[in-house]
């Protein structure tokens, strides 16, 4: 018996089955469109009350998420292809963490991307008055 199983039989390792984890089988699930052309993503989790949720975004080649806020921190991780912006190109095996309130625009290099990304609160996109709206999931 390993040093896990037996922690698990022990009752001062008790699980707690009031809160289970949340499993998702991100193949199993299909790609959503965005309103940016050549952005799709899978929604792998979602907290409805504090709007914080994890994304698989897959761009086409070149695709363009147009300028945009981090209402706060966001962490993206590159998975394959790259993510380019005014600091640089995040290619395959790249992170990134976002501070509360930076901008940018970001385009998917020639290769196209996929990334995973973590929102503690939707990204702010700006219509040409100037209105944010939060993005759409």
């Amino acid at each position: 018996m390993s040093a896990n199983s037996a922690a698990a039989e022990d009752p001062k390792f008790s699980t707690r089955p009031d809160l289970p984890s949340a499993i998702v089988r991100a193949a199993d699930l299909p790609w959503r469109a965005t309103k940016f052309p050549g952005v799709e993503f899978k929604l792998l989790f979602e907290d409805k009350a504090t709007g914080m949720f994890t994304g698989l975004f897959r761009w086409a080649p070149g695709a363009e998420l147009p300028y945009h806020e981090h209402a706060a921190l966001e962490q993206t991780y590159v998975l394959e292809g790259g993510l380019i912006d005014h600091e640089g190109t995040l290619e395959a095996g790249s992170y990134a963490a976002r501070p509360t309130g930076s901008r940018h625009v970001a385009k998917a290099s020639a290769d196209g991307c996929l990334n995973i990304s973590f929102f503690l609160r939707p990204n702010l996109f700006f219509d040409d008055d100037g209105k944010a709206t939060p993005f759409e999931r």
